[in-house]
């Protein structure tokens, strides 16, 4: 069989986490769908978190989630290690360590063989580095690739991050920088910026094992990993479903090089609108600069973890980053009330 001459990206619509579907509409879609009462199903769709947790006995839960998408890069190796991570940092998000993972795969026939096992290779080895097993997979024939990963990992059934913790009087933090979805978007309209995409890159390949086994001691109230909705639509669901308003500095989000000077120029995502009905009604950012807010909306791949914990513990906690060279930024404050600000 002829291999095809067109690169991955071509053969996309769109990309990476900037291919979900809305957030909006799934609410819609859902509501009312709650799975069959299971005492030992201690997160599942009510309400909804980063993964889904299943008690197994007194020290045990399992921690199960998928992450799928199309390509967002043409070097098939980076995009599998991206895609690996994406999947896998669910599972850090909630608290818990890789155990299993499987493929989700659909690729066109045409693709020659070495593209494909680049892409399957580059994945186990992100698996192995996860602290997990690449066990098997499904794959199937179509137009338009896509790949992903099924995980389950454990966690204690104590000792599980919800979205639904954060309490006034806590820090907010953020373990990766904004502005993924942005540069990505820019290099496929010609627009490239080389020293914010090998950045972006080595962010979509860093997983969160280190951030998450650095966070575990110091017992966050609420953790969720910034992906496809952006920060702020992540954000507006850790405040309604904490019950509380998450006041964010717009001064101090972190942006990967370039990022600002793409979104000053006007580049913007499909997510940029999908994300902006979801969260924008509940949203405040009076006084923020358009191009802060495009970056605050952008849909980031393999994002970084999203942080509510009690404020006295946050120098400490960042302090602990620093010694291991890990990135963490204070990014704001949790307070009585609803919704999100951007300040």
């Amino acid at each position: 069989m002829r291999a095809v001459e067109a690169t991955l990206t071509s053969l996309a619509t769109s990309g990476g986490c900037a291919a979900k579907y809305s957030a909006a509409r799934l609410d819609e879609l859902l509501r009312g769908f709650v799975p069959a009462e299971a005492e030992n199903l201690l997160v599942g769709l009510s309400p909804a978190d980063d993964a889904v947790v299943y008690r197994l006995d007194d020290e045990r839960a399992l921690v199960f989630t998928l992450d799928f998408f199309p390509p967002l890069v043409d070097d098939p190796a980076l995009f599998g290690r991206i895609a690996a991570t994406n999947a896998l940092n669910d599972v850090f998000a909630m608290g818990g360590v890789p155990l299993l993972a499987l493929s989700i795969a659909a690729f066109p026939e045409s693709l020659p063989n070495e593209t494909l096992a680049a892409i399957f290779g580059a994945a186990d080895e992100q698996v192995r580095v996860a602290g997990g097993i690449l066990a098997g997979g499904h794959t199937l024939r179509d137009d338009e690739p896509k790949y992903g990963l099924a995980v389950v990992g454990t966690v204690h059934p104590d000792g599980f991050w919800p979205k639904s913790g954060a309490q006034p009087g806590d820090a907010i933090l953020l373990t990766k920088p904004l502005g993924t979805g942005m540069l990505l978007h820019a290099a496929r309209e010609g627009r490239r910026h080389e020293e914010g995409l090998a950045a972006a890159a080595a962010s979509m390949t860093t997983l969160s094992r280190g951030a998450a086994d650095t966070l575990r001691p110091f017992s966050p109230h609420a953790v969720t990993d910034v992906t496809g909705f952006g920060l702020l639509g992540h954000a507006h669901e850790m405040a309604e479903r904490s019950g509380v308003r998450l006041e964010l500095d717009a001064a101090s989000l972190p942006l990967l090089p370039g990022a600002l000077e793409q979104a000053a120029a006007g580049v913007r995502t499909g997510g940029d609108r999908r994300n902006r009905d979801f969260a924008g009604p509940h949203v405040e950012s009076d006084g923020a600069a358009d191009e802060v807010l495009a970056l605050a909306y952008d849909p980031q791949t393999a994002g970084g973890l999203l942080v509510s914990l009690p404020a006295d513990k946050g120098p400490v906690l960042e302090a602990t980053f620093a010694a291991r060279s890990l990135f963490l930024a204070r990014i704001g404050r949790v307070a009585e009330g609803g919704g999100v600000a951007l300040e």
